[in-house]
């Protein structure tokens, strides 16, 4: 009874990455996390109807681990604003990488 629960995405700019995933893509946003002391903020989208989404936090924590297909996306602040700044790729030296 394996569920592939979610996988996790870092995106540059988090208000293009949103509505691509929300408008284009149909995803619903389900939790957002920041952590303003590390500088990221962690986005929490799924392929469900929002009505479905528990409003208490201890809940919504459980729910989204019984669900498959969350996707995460982090966001580092301040990479949107830097016009050189792109993530490894992984198919260039050093090849590979530990999150798409």
């Amino acid at each position: 009874n394996f569920v592939f629960n979610h996988t996790m995405l870092r995106v540059k700019d988090i208000t293009k990455s949103l509505d691509f995933y929300t408008r284009v893509l149909g995803f619903s946003l389900v939790e957002k996390r920041d952590f303003p002391e590390a500088e990221f903020s962690l986005y929490f989208l799924a392929l469900v109807d929002k009505a479905q989404i528990p409003a208490d936090a201890a809940e919504r924590t459980q729910w989204m681990k019984s669900i498959p297909g969350i996707l995460e996306l982090t966001h580092n602040h301040g990479t949107e604003n830097d016009a050189d700044f792109a993530y490894h790729n992984g198919n260039t030296d050093p090849r590979g990488f530990g999150h798409i």
